[in-house]
């Protein structure tokens, strides 16, 4: 079942990362408590998708500016093309694009989203990822990596990511691949993976992984949507084919969460280099981590408390 309106009897302490509605079915609640994410099938339309896939061709080519949006490129290509659809690998930080942000907005998407953040929802980090083809000199490759490294608020189990695939999404192209189960372990350190000239920046991944644990590849159409945990271990592949792969994604979280300090932990290096990044881009002397992610976030739904 996709979108099942059976009433859910709530019991008491079986349930830490859903919550009592009459959207999930039981057995859909059960699924993402085990496995950490959720597949809903044809949740987005093709009209929506063909809108968000203009406006990428749109900001690609300079035709609009949104402000604070971040147009990311392939690090190997950087040097060789210009600025075509042909060399963006990302659209990140979207949420001053109307057009854009409507994928945040729809209420087939926030229908689910609030099954894990409650009615208060705030949209904080949004992506368009063009996957580009893979050559000898370039890899557009996520190493296996948790979310939530790269966010400074809590608690994980109030934030989802819903992440809508624009085409068909298969292992030749690159699809997601998810390890089941592993949002109930902690978060781990990251960093650059050992890949010398084929790192994208801010590519973080798993400093050590577990190669015996089971992985899924998420085959999805156009139009389907996964929503998943911020501690499930996922990555995705590398592009095989001669085309892209797209997808529209955002990280949602109830305004009920709170910013933590990082220093100290695993995520303190991250911040360092966001800071660099943001400083450099906006010629800033002093950027502090929570005032980036007040700019990234915007509410969506209910009230906005303290994110």
């Amino acid at each position: 079942p996709t979108s099942a309106q059976v009433s859910v009897v709530p019991h008491s302490g079986r349930y830490r990362y859903t919550l009592d509605n009459d959207v999930l079915s039981p057995e859909q609640r059960q699924f993402y408590e085990d496995n950490g994410y959720l597949l809903i099938r044809n949740l987005v339309s093709d009209q929506d998708i063909e809108r968000f896939r203009r406006e990428f061709t749109r900001i690609c080519k300079r035709e609009v500016k949104p402000p604070g949006v971040m147009i990311m490129k392939d690090e190997s290509l950087r040097s060789q093309f210009g600025q075509s659809e042909k060399v963006v690998n990302k659209v990140q930080d979207f949420q001053e694009d109307e057009e854009l942000f409507r994928y945040c907005t729809l209420p087939e998407v926030l229908k689910y989203v609030e099954c894990f953040t409650g009615p208060n929802i705030m949209a904080m980090h949004t992506m368009l990822i063009n996957k580009l083809p893979d050559s000898d000199k370039q890899t557009f490759l996520h190493p296996m990596h948790q979310d939530l490294h790269y966010f400074p608020f809590r608690p994980a189990s109030r934030i989802v990511c819903a992440w809508t695939a624009m085409e068909r999404a298969h292992q030749d192209n690159g699809c997601l691949v998810v390890q089941p189960g592993t949002h109930k372990t902690a978060l781990k350190p990251h960093g650059y993976p050992e890949w010398e000239g084929k790192t994208n920046k801010l590519f973080h991944g798993l400093l050590e992984e577990d190669e015996k644990i089971p992985k899924v590849h998420l085959v999805m159409e156009k139009g389907d949507t996964v929503f998943f945990h911020p501690l499930l271990i996922h990555g995705s592949g590398i592009n095989r084919t001669s085309g892209f792969r797209k997808s529209i994604s955002c990280h949602f979280a109830s305004s009920d969460c709170h910013y933590i300090d990082v220093k100290n932990t695993t995520q303190e290096h991250l911040e360092k280099e966001l800071q660099e990044m943001v400083s450099k881009k906006y010629n800033a002397t002093s950027v502090e981590l929570k005032d980036i992610w007040n700019f990234r976030a915007r509410l969506v739904q209910g009230e906005r408390i303290n994110l």
